[in-house]
């Protein structure tokens, strides 16, 4: 399997603080990959970092053989790389068709946005009955939905999931998770940052375990979820 993303010696600061304490790990082409750990461990940090919203104090992020870690947030998306927000950050005072679009805004085809827009639809056909609807009145899950289909718009290559199943209820986080292996068998490689640790294992080709800004556990997915460890500190064990 081909790598798609390297990291090295990853460290990234609020002020006096180093949240990120020099991480590297690997993303392999067309996996779901996994970052867990508990509150305050550094996943999201990670993340923003790995997108361009914070620029790290040291170390090295490569996309596809490039050096992208003092780019810009846009020209990461350009490059392919897209997140979605923890807490989904949509526009709720626009339309569900407009968030849609905006997901679109660096894509130079724009002969093709359309038929992105059709790929979303189909894969959440909620957000299709609901298009001319303000975002703001969806449901939690419904926007978490819509959160993840304006990232697809962009058409991205590698995507970034921050805890797409904080506050929702049981079975929409059953459809969520259902929805990003569906997403990942089309071919998509993803970057799921979850705190829901079983439900992120069960997915992923391969995980890392996170703790106070460092990884303490790198394995199979499979592996990491039979190890007492992780267990213990994660799954109730």
């Amino acid at each position: 399997m081909s790598e798609i993303l390297r990291v090295h010696d990853l460290a990234v600061r609020y002020g006096h603080i180093e949240a990120v304490k020099g991480l590297d790990f690997r993303l392999n082409e067309g996996e779901i990959t996994a970052l867990v750990g508990a509150n305050g461990a550094g996943k999201s940090t990670t993340l923003l970092a790995l997108s361009g919203l914070l620029k790290p104090s040291r170390g090295r992020i490569e996309f596809q053989g490039e050096d992208i870690t003092r780019l810009a947030p846009h020209q990461i998306v350009q490059r392919g790389v897209v997140q979605v927000a923890e807490g989904r950050a949509i526009l709720t005072t626009l339309t569900v068709a407009e968030n849609l679009q905006l997901g679109a805004y660096t894509r130079p085809d724009k002969a093709g946005v359309g038929d992105s827009l059709d790929e979303v639809y189909q894969l959440f056909p909620r957000l299709k009955d609901r298009a001319a609807q303000f975002a703001g009145n969806l449901s939690g899950g419904e926007q978490q939905m819509l959160a993840i289909g304006r990232a697809l718009m962009a058409k991205p290559r590698l995507l970034l999931l921050d805890e797409p199943s904080m506050g929702l209820a049981p079975l929409m986080v059953q459809e969520i998770f259902r929805t990003v292996s569906e997403i990942n068998r089309a071919g998509l490689t993803i970057l799921l940052v979850e705190q829901n640790v079983r439900q992120a294992l069960k997915i992923a080709r391969q995980g890392y375990v996170i703790e106070t800004g460092k990884i303490v556990l790198s394995d199979s997915g499979e592996n990491l979820l039979a190890n007492p460890k992780v267990e213990e500190a994660y799954l109730g064990g």
